[in-house]
This record gives C-alpha cells, structure tokens and sequence, in this order.
C-alpha cells in the first residue's frame, strides 16, 4: 500500500507523466480490445477502457483520466469502422453505449480521485513522519556518544583519585603511625619494670601495628603501587598472593614471561576485571579455586577467569548478559564500561548451577575508539573493593 501510494503521488505530482502514463494505459488497452476482438466481435466495444480508467484515476488524476475516456470513446467508435462510415452518426446503440461508459467512467474518476487525494495524503504524512523519527534519531544517537563520553571521563577521574588517595595514605599517615610505632616500643622499653604499663603500651603497639597493615592494604587496593612501577604482572602476582591468603582459595595464574608492558589505561582494565571476579567469587560462587589466564592474541589482550563454583542460575545470567536489564551488580556494569570505553568487550559463560563460570575479557592493545553506546544505564564504577577473609 505504502509502495501505490508513493507511485501514486509521484507521477500525479507531474502533469506530463500522468497524461504519459494514461495515454500508455489506453492504447496498451486498445491493443487488448483488438486482440480480443475474435471473440466479443462488436459486443462490449468499452470492457477493456474500464481498468485504464480505473489506473488512470487512481495513480495520475483527473485529467488524465479524462483522456483516458475520450480515446476510448473514440477508440470504441471508430475502431473497425469502413471510412464511408466514419462521418456518419452513431446509432441508438452506440450512443446509450457512449453514455453508459461515459457515465460509469465518471464515477470510477470520482472514486478514484477521492482515494487518490487520501492516498497521497497518507503517503505525505508517513514521510513527514519518518522524517521526524530519522531527525530523533540523529538527536538519540548524538545524546548517547556524549554520555558515552561523560562516562569515561568518570571512570578516568575515578582512578586518578584512587591514585591520589593511595599515595596519601601511603607517604602521609602510613609515615606518621610509623613514627608513633617507634616512639610506643621506645617508652614501652624504657617502663618494662612497670609490668601492667608495659602491657598496655605492647597492646596499643600491636593496634597500631595493625591499623598501619589495614591502611596499607586499603592504599594497595584503591591502587596498587606496582601497577605503576613494576607492571602488570608484578601487581597481579601480589595481589593474588594476598587474596588467597585472605580468602583460602586457591588461585592459578598462568600469564607468558614474556608478556611485556601495556598502556597505563589497558593495565588497569585487566587488573580491575581480574580483581572484580576473584571478588565475585570468594562471594558468590564458593568455589575453592579459580585460574586466570592472559595472554596475547591476534592484536587483542585476552583475559580469563574460571572457577568450579556453583554456577549462575538461567534467569540470572539472561539478566547478566542482557545490556537491557537494569538488575545487574555494579561491579559487573562496571567491567563491561570501562572495556567499552577502551574498545574491548566482556563475555560471561555459565552452564547452570554447579557447573562454575567462565569470564571471558577481550581488550585491543592499540587504543581504539569507544563503540557506539550499546545500554541505556552505566554506572560509574569501575570495579569494588576484595573483602578481607
């Protein structure tokens, strides 16, 4: 319907291919009524003007029609005729029939002309209208690059703060309970013969002691120096270190010795994916072991990360997976972020509860640009704190 209406409005919008056409259509059914003429011999001398003035009033207008009728007023007289007879008048029976046929095609021009009108104005309105979604579109589209924007630029801010943060703690107060320690062992040695004082100074040195370890841990998690200084590998193997201690699980690390440096940006992606799902599951899967493996391949970094635990129910990893569901966590929004933001992309695989899972991470090693916008919903976080054990 929409492809007539269209025909429709364009060779009406053109007088001259509107009478092209309906000549077209007259003489093509002047042919038809010669080729017929066999059978019907001088019965039904219009039948065939019918449909050309029905296509006629339909796709090129009134005027058009209009000669579509006269030629075949003429066609339908004259067609056939002896020339002695061509300046004679037609009888009784060709006039009712020239009336009948004029009539008839009068109100098959007036049918079709009110449908022809409709038509086109549907036609006018259904590209008005794909006009104006084509024009939200290009509007939708440029509001999402800037969110895309917007959003990694958060996540940029977001691990620069870390970095500041961790160098703080670090150099500033992590230097201060240090002095604190030494002057609390110094007086705790110089009262030893005051027994119960000495006791309570020795408690207080093991909490700050302690408070000094919780610091320099939380300074390591926010951001680990060796990130900067030693590379990812090295960042890695502390870390891992650490969280199996912490956590009793035990964690494999499988990465070429070989492996090299990355840009800043790529190295703190992988490590903070890595970090999210060694969190994700000392929480969630109660797995007793998990294995990462990283390694190059065809121009892309891959990371991944497996563990035997209890799984992802269907519905919960249909939730996952789906860019549209606004159910999942915060950790697994942000991993998926910040690897668009770096042209990477993020896979989560799970057979069904206690069967474990498998996530799959993927980041080119030249910067490449963001991918269009693929969720409607991004959260600034680009990863959370591993819990103590």
């Amino acid at each position: 319907m929409g492809t007539l209406a269209a025909s429709s409005a364009r060779i009406s919008s053109n007088a001259a291919a509107g009478y092209g056409t309906a000549l077209g259509a007259a003489l093509l059914m002047i042919a038809l009524r010669w080729i017929l003429s066999p059978l019907l011999g001088d019965s039904l001398p219009y039948i065939t003007f019918y449909p050309a003035v029905a296509f006629a009033a339909w796709f090129c207008g009134v005027g058009p029609s209009i000669l579509v009728v006269l030629v075949g007023l003429i066609a339908a007289r004259y067609f056939g005729v002896s020339p002695r007879e061509v300046l004679s008048a037609p009888d009784v029976g060709h006039t009712i029939g020239m009336i009948a046929f004029a009539s008839g095609s009068a109100a098959i021009i007036a049918i079709g002309e009110f449908g022809r009108r409709d038509s086109v104005a549907m036609h006018r309105a259904q590209t008005d209208l794909e006009e104006k979604v084509e024009q939200r579109t290009v509007q939708l589209r440029e509001a999402n690059h800037s969110l895309g924007e917007l959003s990694a630029r958060l996540l940029h801010l977001q691990d620069e703060e870390r970095r500041r943060i961790a160098r703080e703690l670090h150099d500033s107060v992590g230097q201060t309970l240090a002095a604190l320690s030494m002057n609390l062992a110094t007086v705790g040695a110089d009262i030893e013969r005051l027994a119960k004082t000495a006791s309570i100074i020795t408690d207080s040195t093991a909490l700050v002691n302690d408070m000094s370890g919780d610091i320099r841990t939380i300074s390591y998690l926010l951001h680990p120096p060796l990130l900067d200084e030693a590379g990812l590998a090295s960042a890695l193997t502390w870390y891992i270190k650490g969280f199996s201690e912490r956590s009793k699980i035990d964690v494999q690390l499988h990465m070429p010795k070989d492996f090299g440096r990355l840009p800043r940006d790529l190295e703190t992606a992988v490590f903070r994916v890595i970090q999210e799902c060694l969190t994700n599951i000392h929480r969630h899967s109660g797995s007793s072991m998990a294995k990462i493996s990283i390694d190059h391949l065809d121009g892309y970094v891959a990371v991944e990360v497996e563990d035997k635990g209890k799984g992802i129910a269907p519905q919960k990893h249909a939730e996952m997976v789906s860019w549209q569901s606004a159910t999942p966590g915060v950790g697994v929004r942000g991993m998926r972020e910040r690897l668009r933001q770096l042209g990477g992309s993020l896979d989560i695989r799970s057979d069904g509860e206690g069967k474990g899972t498998i996530v799959t991470a993927r980041l080119p090693t030249t910067p490449a640009a963001p991918a269009p916008m693929e969720e409607q919903t991004r959260s600034a976080a680009a990863g959370s704190l591993e819990p103590s054990a």
